[in-house]
């Protein structure tokens, strides 16, 4: 298995890591974890290709999405070693653990949910919790989240990420909720591992319009971004 670096260039095989150190390189290396967030079962199949082929590596879709086991199931056997599905939206330690039995690679819940991130940790796949005020950030941290998804990202703004990485360096901030490829790239530079998001890099009416080529290309877009928002990153305070 090879690993993207944080210049979305190949490196060297890591196939001693463990699934958690796998996830979670993969999604700082690329800084993006595209979701699907649908209302209908559709063909998850060519949207997770597009996913891939525009650089992703990390995807999420969400338990609100119907057939959404099948899918995690049928994407981790099919892309296996390349491409690596989480579960959004995942608000309790049995939904949870059908994930994972299904293949799912890591779990994502919008909110501090301690059953979920225990039972994560018993079968060893990363969790990205939610929260959003430091207090919230540092309890969902201490609980044993492996990367704080700042939901909603839109309302803090990317400033925010500072503030919080100015008191806690070493937590990974994930942020997600109306971030767009104007604001992606300051996200990035003000702290922010990797940015998050449903219908900016999956939108239904975009897809029926331009077909699959269109995840490819914004997914591309904000890899893009986030290289060059990385390399002009000043030193955080």
């Amino acid at each position: 298995m090879e690993i993207l670096n944080e210049n979305g260039r190949l490196t060297a095989n890591r196939d001693n890591w463990t699934l958690k150190e796998t996830v979670i390189g993969q999604l700082k290396a690329t800084g993006i974890l595209p979701a699907m967030k649908l209302k209908k079962k559709t063909d998850f199949m060519a949207w997770a290709q597009a996913l891939y082929e525009g650089g992703a590596r990390v995807i999420e879709i969400t338990m609100t999405t119907p057939g959404v086991l099948e899918a995690i199931e049928a994407i981790s056997s099919e892309f296996k070693g390349k491409l690596w599905v989480v579960s959004g939206t995942t608000l309790d330690a049995t939904s949870a653990r059908e994930v994972i039995l299904h293949g799912g690679a890591g779990i994502v819940n919008p909110c501090l949910i301690p059953e979920v991130i225990d039972l994560a940790r018993r079968y060893g796949v990363p969790v990205f919790s939610g929260a959003f005020t430091a207090t919230e950030v540092f309890t969902t941290w201490r609980a044993g989240a492996d990367v704080i998804k700042i939901f909603p990202g839109q309302l803090g703004g990317p400033k925010y990420m500072t503030n919080l990485k100015m008191v806690f360096p070493e937590v990974d901030l994930c942020p997600s909720g109306g971030l767009s490829l104007e604001t992606a790239g300051e996200f990035i530079r003000c702290g922010a591992c990797a940015v998050s998001g449903a219908r900016n890099f999956v939108d239904a009416e975009q897809i029926e319009r331009h077909g699959t080529g269109w995840i490819s290309e914004q997914c591309r877009k904000y890899l893009q971004i986030v290289r060059e928002a990385r390399a002009s990153a000043p030193e955080l305070p």
